[in-house]
């Protein structure tokens, strides 16, 4: 069955005279009467029944009209989507983040988005990196941006800003005198584990020992918790300069050693990118991702 088909059968059963319908589809008479013929030698029976100058439906006409109506409309709407979609006016892209990188960094940007691609709907997906990476290689995330280290190779990967890691703290807590806190600094303190938390594998890459010992009291996966729990007075932790989000948090650089993060955008290598993706990419490489605004 093909869509010329649908479409002369359709218009058949509007006007019930194969002249007019030839015309409404702006096709020979002969040409509309055999793709009929064969459209009924398809389904196995007559659509059309003529009597002199009348032309009705047989009942397997009326049968198939109903579903005929339905591909004709989905391909029509599957045809404007494709053209909404090549042309921007609707864009769809699923952005994976990974949950520990705080929004501060991404508002501006996103901002940018909706002025630059006013027709994108971003769809944000919030996990660990290493499930990302597995969302992307199952095709559920078109792009992600993602703060670990070694990523693994069948991805192609372009740097977007550094982020140094702090100490975050309550407020009265004896870092606040401190400029910055040098590592050895941590031992015995009360410490908030953040299950998703990274910085141990960056200080493992650079072969950093980590000879301090902290009395963990909470871990959690939500940095949102970890950040309650440290407003609360239960302990400290670790984490980037750009994930706290509570105003009241303080932090400090730790140092001795200092250490970063490269955050970066990331995408499966040798996959075709859609024309949204090709503009978000081109867009995030020339952000200035150091202004907030």
């Amino acid at each position: 069955m093909e869509m010329h088909q649908v479409r002369y059968f359709l218009a058949l059963c509007q006007t019930l005279n194969f002249t007019r319908a030839a015309e409404q589809c702006n096709v020979a008479q002969p040409s509309l009467t055999r793709a009929i013929k064969k459209l009924e030698g398809e389904l196995g029976g007559q659509l059309f029944r003529r009597e002199r100058n009348l032309t009705h439906c047989t009942d397997l006409g009326h049968m198939m009209r109903p579903h005929l109506q339905r591909i004709m409309e989905e391909s029509e709407l599957a045809a404007t989507q494709a053209h909404e979609f090549s042309s921007m006016e609707i864009a769809p892209l699923n952005l994976g983040l990974m949950c520990t990188i705080g929004p501060a960094r991404l508002i501006g940007f996103i901002s940018k988005l909706r002025r630059e691609l006013p027709g994108l709907e971003l769809r944000l997906r919030d996990a660990s990196g290493p499930q990302l990476i597995d969302d992307m290689m199952a095709g559920a995330l078109d792009v992600a941006i993602i703060g670990m280290p070694n990523i693994p190779e069948r991805f192609d990967t372009r740097s977007l800003y550094k982020e140094r890691y702090v100490i975050a703290f309550p407020r009265g807590h004896r870092f606040e005198q401190m400029n910055a806190v040098p590592l050895r600094e941590l031992d015995q303190e009360d410490y908030l584990a953040r299950t998703n938390c990274e910085y141990s594998e960056h200080f493992d890459e650079l072969g950093v020992p980590r000879e301090h010992k902290v009395n963990v009291r909470y871990q959690s996966e939500r940095e949102s918790w970890i950040q309650a729990l440290i407003l609360a007075g239960m302990g400290c932790a670790v984490m980037p300069e750009f994930l706290p989000m509570l105003p009241d948090i303080a932090t400090r650089i730790v140092v001795e050693p200092q250490i970063h993060r490269d955050v970066q955008l990331v995408t499966v290598s040798g996959r075709q990118y859609t024309p949204p993706i090709k503009a978000f990419i081109n867009l995030a490489q020339h952000h200035d991702w150091a202004n907030t605004a």
